[in-house]
């Protein structure tokens, strides 16, 4: 008998999977796999860990048959002590947290210093009787640093979504290691977030009342405000994510939104769960047409405020909040659903 084989039986007595006995032995999911498939070989020491788990000998375990022995009076693994976090996720999600929440303010910092050269180069908007700049270089400066910042936004956005489904793909179930002091902190600083992005939103709303009807509303009172919310949503949106990152339930179920039905079938999972991923897949499918559908219509609407002429040019830049808040009405509702038929 191999030790592959003796390590695969054990694994299955205990219905214990890759990832959890990965956790216990402070490795990752991958070398379980690659010591299943005798493509590598586990260094002594978690051999002797594996021999006080499944509590055997080192020979037995080694070079024995484990198979037709009797089974322990104790034949669940006790886990006990807290899981660490051996696979970076808490390091993970900050930065995640971190790009996600610079992409969403990306595009309100360009859109606000696009309408400061917007009015510069507009006479009727500038308060000036000789504008700074001609209006065709107003304008082209301006659609520069909209298109700068939208980019902005794709890279931050885009890569922080590749390295999570990468991390997701790689470890799509991580056991809960946070301590109930950790969430209280994470839910402390949720809130932190929450007011201060709250006060600087409303911070902007003051700054631009108090240039309302004077010819510096436009050059200043706009902008500043759009810089005061893009603060405010950067800190809304990084602290509801640190906060949801502790919640490690949704996170696993999660995992069936970034993985692909092939790779959820794939997984070394029980049945029930993996079905509960492939539930998520298909809902997450369906939700993720809709978003993409309601931001597309915000974007053209975006661009028909910007193109034509008229006051609502100066409030194209609402098309996309306005947007983005009917995708989390989207998401909620979706939520809900999957509550309700719980």
């Amino acid at each position: 008998m191999s030790f592959r084989d003796n390590l695969i039986h054990l694994r299955a007595e205990n219905n214990m999977t890759q990832e959890q006995l990965a956790m216990l032995l402070g490795v990752s999911r991958q070398s379980v796999t690659k010591w299943e498939s005798e493509k590598s070989y586990p260094e002594m020491d978690k051999l002797i860990k594996m021999c006080q788990l499944f509590d055997c000998t080192l020979d037995d375990l080694v070079q024995g048959d484990l198979t037709n022995r009797e089974a322990p009076a104790k034949t669940q693994i006790a886990t006990t002590t807290r899981p660490s976090d051996i696979f970076g996720y808490d390091e993970h999600m900050n930065r995640f947290a971190t790009k996600i929440s610079t992409g969403a303010a990306c595009p309100l910092i360009g859109s606000a210093i696009a309408i400061i050269f917007f009015s510069l180069g507009d006479p009727t908007g500038s308060g000036f009787t000789n504008p700074p700049l001609t209006e065709n270089v107003g304008g082209a400066l301006g659609m520069l640093f909209i298109a700068i910042g939208i980019v902005l936004c794709l890279i931050q956005v885009i890569s922080a979504g590749l390295a999570h489904s990468e991390f997701v793909r790689t470890h799509p179930y991580i056991e809960d290691f946070y301590s109930t002091e950790q969430k209280t902190r994470a839910r402390q600083s949720f809130t932190y977030h929450l007011v201060f992005g709250i006060l600087s939103v409303l911070s902007g709303v003051v700054f631009v009342i108090l240039f309302a009807e004077t010819s510096l509303e436009t050059v200043i009172g706009v902008p500043v405000m759009m810089l005061f919310i893009a603060i405010g949503v950067f800190f809304i949106v990084h602290g509801s994510m640190i906060l949801s990152k502790t919640n490690l339930t949704n996170y696993n179920m999660a995992a069936g939104e970034a993985l692909s039905a092939s790779e959820i079938k794939s997984l070394d999972i029980p049945t029930e769960r993996k079905n509960e991923l492939l539930s998520t897949h298909k809902r997450d499918k369906r939700k993720g047409a809709i978003c993409g559908m309601i931001m597309l219509i915000a974007t053209i609407a975006g661009l028909v405020m910007l193109f034509v002429p008229g006051p609502q040019q100066w409030y194209f830049w609402l098309a996309w909040p306005i947007g983005g808040m009917l995708c989390g009405f989207v998401s909620l509702l979706f939520t809900a659903v999957k509550g309700s038929e719980e």
